[in-house]
């Protein structure tokens, strides 16, 4: 009886540990996206033939997959590789590469 009434009370001590772990989880998801949300998602086909052609020539087996501007016309491009690895490249509305 005493060992049920131990884990009752150290039950009811946790709630506000936890409570205050998802508060902190929730201000990092907001800060994530204030951070992506200076770019808005387009239609691949929506890219300027320059990014598409610098994808091209310098990934030849890369798959865009997804395509983000920003109010600069910058833009973010998810890739993906024949081989399956994946990363993120910038590029500005001429085809240059950028370091963000």
């Amino acid at each position: 009886m005493k060992k049920l009434i131990l884990m009752g009370a150290l039950a009811i001590g946790s709630l506000p540990i936890m409570a205050q772990e998802a508060d902190i989880a929730q201000a990092d998801a907001a800060e994530m996206v204030t951070t992506v949300g200076d770019f808005s998602e387009i239609a691949t086909s929506e890219l300027p033939d320059a990014v598409t052609n610098a994808v091209n020539n310098s990934y030849p087996t890369a798959t865009i997959n997804k395509a983000y501007v920003n109010d600069k016309k910058q833009y973010k491009l998810e890739v993906s590789l024949e081989d399956g690895t994946a990363g993120i490249l910038y590029a500005d509305e001429q085809g240059n590469w950028l370091d963000m």
